[in-house]
């Protein structure tokens, strides 16, 4: 995946940041519950669970905000070079390692680190270490 620089926006990111910690305090501030991606679709596909409906209505913001953005905005250009096999592989052991670090980036990044959770703190540092291993591995040693 690349990125076209010239088109990067500080503002617009600034704003996307800051509508992410906003909607993390209010669920919390409201509902007492972290904005942890991994957790809400969890109690999605698990048994019925307290809070489906918020579930739902979260995950649909997170899938209806993009569809508002392109009706306004030309879409980006995307160039992923890798396999879908590749991508397979790497959304599973992105799934496996939310479950083994008992939450997912959002979850430990956004909230736990705001909370001042030290688990957060060492779980965050862990996902980011790791992409930077594998990152470094697969571009530069493995000649991908």
């Amino acid at each position: 995946m690349t990125i076209d620089w010239t088109s990067f926006t500080p503002w617009s990111a600034l704003i996307g940041g800051a509508l992410i910690g906003v909607s993390a305090a209010v669920l919390m501030l409201f509902n007492g519950r972290i904005a942890g991606i991994s957790g809400i679709i969890g109690g999605l596909l698990g048994p019925r669970q307290p809070g489906r409906g918020e579930r739902l209505a979260f995950v649909g913001g997170l899938v209806l905000a993009p569809m508002l953005y392109w009706l306004g905005h030309s879409r980006p250009v995307v160039e992923i070079a890798a396999t879908p096999a590749a991508l397979v592989l790497a959304g599973l052991l992105v799934g496996f390692g939310s479950r083994l670090g008992s939450g997912c980036t959002s979850g430990h990044g956004v909230c736990g680190i705001s909370r001042l959770s030290v688990r957060s703190l060492v779980a965050t540092l862990t996902f980011m270490g790791a992409g930077f291993v594998m990152v470094f591995v697969l571009r530069h040693l493995w000649g991908g």
